[in-house]
């Protein structure tokens, strides 16, 4: 597929609107003290999050953080050493990875959680014989 030149001014033109929109990076850094990776960004607003929080960087050891770069766009952070990339308009929107990554660490949280009533149902669950044994298929011959 070709790239035409109206293709090429209209992604030029959303690159401008993004680059509006949201403040450019300006600086990034490792902070062993309180293990978080900080941002500050031109707008003088500064993110400080744990990398177990952000998808790409949940393994990181702290030599693997403290070189980070910033993208040329200001809008990305690089982490050479981890091969990852962080979005700062995503940052930005209370995401530290893709929805489904985030929607698979909360759900993580949920599971982990112990309450009388969940306690309750599989003890219930337990008198019955536990969870229900699923049918095998037929093997077609």
């Amino acid at each position: 597929m070709a790239m035409t030149n109206e293709d090429f001014a209209a992604a030029n033109r959303r690159a401008a609107d993004t680059k509006a929109a949201f403040p450019a990076a300006v600086s990034v850094h490792y902070d062993r003290r309180i293990a978080r990776v900080v941002i500050s960004l031109a707008s003088g607003l500064e993110l400080a999050f744990s990398p177990k929080h952000a998808q790409g960087l949940e393994r990181a050891k702290p030599a693997d953080l403290s070189h980070a770069e910033i993208t040329p766009s200001g809008l990305g952070i690089h982490f050479p050493s981890l091969d990852a990339d962080l979005y700062i308009p995503a940052l930005l929107d209370g995401f530290l990875g893709s929805k489904r990554w985030v929607a698979a660490e909360i759900g993580k949280i949920g599971g982990k959680a112990s309450t009388a009533a969940k306690a309750a149902a599989a003890r219930q669950n337990g008198k019955l014989g536990g969870r229900p044994k699923k049918p095998k298929k037929a093997i077609p011959a």
